[in-house]
């Protein structure tokens, strides 16, 4: 699964499946989005993992806004991968900034940055980093609906 352009990779190792894109500019936010698009489809196709609509829209959500927060808070590449543990998908974004995203007080009136809550609010797991360049943002969402309506996408759909 390789986007023209991009240095992509995937790999079945030890049952985890993976994809890894690099980016390079703000205009490339589609590709990303495109990217987990394709890594979701190659799942149902290539390895009979069945995804509701809603699954695949969190995660191509999750996707872009934290790919558009590293164009927008982070100079120079960033690089997206995607990786399936245990039922879930991790989305990770590591970029050049080592300033970890911090969200802002509830405000009503404000209009956008609500990245980060966004991502919070349908997420099951969440982690960021600094690393030794920059810092890596990881959010988990899980493959399967829950049937209970607890899943946290749930919250916002």
């Amino acid at each position: 699964m390789n986007l023209p352009g991009h240095d992509c990779t995937q790999q079945l190792v030890e049952r985890q499946l993976s994809a890894t894109a690099v980016f390079e500019s703000s205009g490339e936010i589609a590709a990303a989005r495109d990217l987990a698009r394709s890594f979701l489809a190659n799942l149902q196709v290539s390895h009979g993992l069945p995804l509701s609509g809603q699954v695949v829209s969190v995660v191509q959500l999750v996707v872009s806004e934290l790919v558009t927060n590293a164009c927008k808070y982070a100079p120079g590449p960033y690089m997206l991968t995607l990786e399936v543990t245990g039922g879930a998908v991790d989305i990770t974004v590591w970029d050049s900034n080592p300033t970890l995203p911090v969200t802002q007080v509830a405000d009503p009136d404000r209009v956008g940055q609500h990245g980060l809550e966004i991502v919070l609010a349908v997420s099951e797991g969440f982690a960021a980093r600094r690393e030794p360049v920059g810092k890596r943002i990881t959010a988990t969402i899980a493959l399967a609906d829950d049937l209970a309506g607890d899943h946290p996408a749930d919250r916002c759909l």
